[in-house]
């Protein structure tokens, strides 16, 4: 125990100048390893130690033998600390979730794992994202790894991996059959990266979600991607968020996806540079897609031509339920086409449309169809320059709509005037809307007093959350939409969440 003390100095006390020779001796042979769980201490560590820091490590090892889920970020215990809590680990009969994410632990650090990973079967998520592990960390954990038979999640999100990290993990997956779910977002993984990870595809029939947003796969990357996924039966949810794949990246990635013998059911392609002719290619996918339930193309450029292409293939499509089409630079007549769709479709819950400049006519060919068709619960119109007028419009479909329960109108100019109109529709009886989001709209004390007549008007208000702010409202505003929650609590017991 006396070696285990002097420990906590090491890993508690500022850094000086003895940061430099630590480096050394992480490295150096006189580094000694156990392969005994809960031995793999570094030698010669005699420094003084001072209650806080013993208190504080005995805590943190406290939490890992005590409870199921224990999130131990940004504790900065570095390598040190982990080489004392991987004690903790070894004999863990409670922890199924650990989180050492942003702790300054480096490769040499993961070694600390070597003999207690292997032997843990209780332990599913472990989480080292944010700490500068590098394709060196990766290799000395996916040797660990492929002997493990109790982790399901694998996060490295942030963890300075390359191509050749990309390739440790690739190599690891074709052996380990454990593994469910693996997140390597914001990396530095290129076309070599992406390719071993396919390999890892044509061989791993148990992986169901992979993670790959923020990195630098391109067109050449995801086509090799794709290869693997053609033969993949496992895979349920791919993140691609953010890897510059293009138009032509788009073009194989969804030929790839056509002949997957799995069942996807999340695609997110993302701020990928796609265009109306990649659109083409993604609404030919959505026509044979029978599994996809989430579609994200969030901040691409398909604009109303794309957003033509994907309302005609939403017609033929009857299990996709989230589709997320914000920034694209769709306008009235691109939205006009998708609002055609929602008069016979039953299946899609959640649209988001923010950040596309609709204006009022867009807003109005929404409302149109939504007055007394479709099944939306969320709608999301957040930054769509639909100005008062445009509120108008959604505040008489709220007056008959009875599905949708969430609603943002963020950003979108609406004064006074558009929130008046919302008010008077807030004073009919509507069982569904829950959640209303009216930010960032200049709205002063006049709409603030129209909202909380409504308020106390409809006591059977279904509203229980309303954000309001970064608007323009005074002292004045903000008692009289306190007064109305505080009478809605009185008469009904249903508590509002206003927020300013």
């Amino acid at each position: 125990m006396a070696v285990l003390w002097r420990l906590v100095e090491k890993i508690l006390l500022p850094k000086s100048s003895r940061s430099s020779s630590l480096e050394k001796k992480s490295s150096s042979p006189g580094v000694k390893w156990s392969f005994a769980p809960g031995t793999n201490l570094l030698a010669g560590l005699t420094a003084k130690f001072d209650r806080e820091s013993k208190q504080k490590l005995n805590e943190f090892a406290k939490e890992i033998r005590s409870f199921g889920s224990v999130d131990m970020s940004g504790r900065n215990f570095g390598d040190e600390g982990l080489f004392f809590l991987a004690e903790s680990l070894a004999y863990n009969q409670n922890a199924e979730e650990v989180s050492f994410a942003a702790n300054g632990i480096t490769a040499a650090g993961l070694k600390a794992f070597d003999g207690v990973l292997q032997s843990n079967i209780v332990l599913k998520t472990l989480d080292l994202s944010g700490n500068p592990i590098g394709d060196e960390g990766a290799k000395c954990l996916c040797d660990i790894l492929i002997d493990n038979a109790g982790i399901q999640k694998l996060q490295l999100n942030s963890a300075d991996l390359g191509d050749e990290g990309a390739k440790a993990i690739a190599e690891m997956l074709k052996k380990n059959s454990s593994l469910r779910i693996v997140e390597l977002n914001n990396n530095m993984i290129d076309y070599s990266g992406f390719t071993s990870l396919g390999g890892a595809l044509l061989e791993n029939n148990t992986i169901r979600n992979i993670h790959l947003n923020g990195n630098y796969g391109g067109a050449l990357g995801v086509a090799a991607l794709a290869k693997g996924l053609e033969a993949n039966k496992s895979l349920r949810e791919l993140h691609l968020h953010g890897n510059s794949i293009g138009d032509e990246g788009v073009r194989v990635l969804m030929s790839g996806l056509s002949s997957h013998k799995g069942k996807l059911t999340l695609l997110d392609i993302g701020n990928n540079e796609i265009s109306s002719r990649g659109a083409f290619h993604v609404a030919e996918y959505i026509k044979k897609a029978k599994s996809l339930l989430w579609l994200n193309l969030y901040m691409n450029d398909i604009g109303d031509e794309g957003a033509e292409k994907i309302a005609d293939a939403l017609k033929e499509n009857r299990s996709i339920a989230t589709i997320d089409l914000g920034g694209n630079n769709i306008h009235a007549k691109g939205v006009s086409k998708i609002a055609g769709v929602l008069k016979d479709n039953t299946v899609i819950t959640t649209l988001e449309l923010g950040y596309n400049p609709i204006g009022p006519e867009g807003a109005k060919a929404l409302s149109e169809v939504l007055k007394f068709h479709g099944k939306i619960k969320t709608l999301k119109l957040g930054w769509c320059q639909i100005g008062a007028k445009g509120a108008e419009f959604i505040a008489d479909t709220l007056k008959y709509n009875t599905t949708i329960s969430t609603l943002d109108l963020r950003a979108n100019g609406l004064r006074d005037e558009g929130a008046v109109c919302l008010a008077r529709s807030m004073k009919v009886v509507n069982e569904a809307l829950a959640s209303l989001d009216l930010g960032f709209n200049e709205i002063r004390d006049e709409g603030a007093f129209a909202i909380a007549q409504a308020l106390k008007a409809n006591e059977d208000v279904a509203v229980t959350s309303l954000n309001l702010a970064s608007n323009f409202l005074t002292k004045f505003g903000q008692s009289a939409l306190t007064d109305a929650r505080d009478h809605v609590y009185e008469m009904s017991e249903k508590e509002v969440n206003i927020f300013f």
